[in-house]
């Protein structure tokens, strides 16, 4: 008999802990990745799969907080990202 609760077992597609469940709810949004190199990429997330790779449009890279380049698409490989955060825009009338 599986044991879905136990420690090692993968997320399930409902699971709201799931990274990739929302990852996916995100689609569009600003966001910052950071990699494991310290190399800091901010655009817009287009998509991810299971692996946690993510494509980026708008897309710039930051070193040491100082901008390096700037992309039209970038795609960082899902085992290289050590943060994620999303940027969230308030409209005037959100408290």
């Amino acid at each position: 008999m599986e044991n879905h609760n136990s420690p090692g077992a993968a997320p399930s597609s409902s699971d709201p802990k799931d990274p990739a469940s929302f990852l996916s709810s995100i689609i569009g949004v600003p966001v910052t990745v950071k990699l494991n190199s310290g190399v800091v990429y901010k655009g817009e997330l287009q998509s991810v799969d299971g692996y946690m790779n993510i494509a980026l449009e708008k897309c710039s890279e930051y070193v040491d907080g100082k901008l390096r380049r700037k992309y039209g698409d970038a795609f960082v490989r899902g085992n290289n990202g050590t943060f994620f955060d999303m940027l969230l825009l308030q409209t005037s009338g959100a408290k």
